[in-house]
């Protein structure tokens, strides 16, 4: 049989952005006059843009300002992107997986200018399959659109997801995938698994050094 394929989320799991975008979205939301603590944005972190807002603000604030929250949020994470690093072991893994014969596949849904930030850090992208953006896709997770966008790109089904919050487990349940976490984007093991998540590691090295004991054997 083929290899199976690993669909990578990029934010949170192999660059280091989660408190960056709730810090962001903190900034974005107080300029229009909306206070919000950051524990509540960091807990919808990985969310797309596209329901973030009314999730953490309602349905209200959506309506009036969602389209502009959203088009300042881009600017101000812009201003915060060139502190952004890869987390430990991300280039390392994707090596691995590469050496396996693997297809790799970023699951993103950053817009490309974003995006290229990250695959510059990680470079790697002679090591990938493809990656997606906010372009492939008309809803975000915990929709499975952009995990379906990752499979067209990998060109098999037979694939698992590899995440750091709950939206990534529940979008690739809707899509027919087990996933894998990891701690690094501040979301607890128990949250983790209780949503589904077939294994948690703490780190991405720690998963590497244990891929033959998981999905993607």
């Amino acid at each position: 049989m083929p290899p199976i394929a690993a669909l990578l989320d990029v934010d949170g799991t192999l660059v280091d952005t989660n408190y960056h975008h709730a810090l962001a979205w903190f900034r974005t939301f107080r300029a229009e006059g909306i206070v919000l603590p950051t524990w509540r944005l960091h807990r919808h972190v990985g969310m797309g843009g596209d329901m973030f807002v009314a999730a953490v603000a309602g349905d209200e604030v959506e309506e009036r300002l969602g389209d502009r929250l959203r088009g300042q949020w881009e600017r101000v994470f812009g201003e915060l992107i060139e502190e952004i690093q890869p987390l430990p072991g991300a280039r390392e893994l994707i090596e691995e997986l590469n050496r396996r014969g693997h297809p790799v596949v970023l699951a993103s849904s950053a817009i490309d200018a974003h995006l290229d930030t990250f695959l510059d850090r990680l470079d790697a992208r002679e090591l990938l399959d493809g990656w997606t953006t906010k372009d492939d896709v008309e809803a975000t997770k915990p929709e499975p659109d952009l995990v379906e966008a990752a499979l067209a790109k990998a060109g098999t089904r037979e694939a698992v997801m590899v995440g750091d919050t709950v939206w990534d487990v529940k979008a690739a349940a809707k899509a027919g995938l087990e996933t894998i976490c990891v701690l690094t984007g501040g979301v607890s093991r128990q949250e983790l698994e209780e949503a589904g998540a077939v294994a948690v590691y703490e780190s991405l090295a720690e998963l590497r050094d244990d891929l033959d004991r998981t999905p993607l054997h």
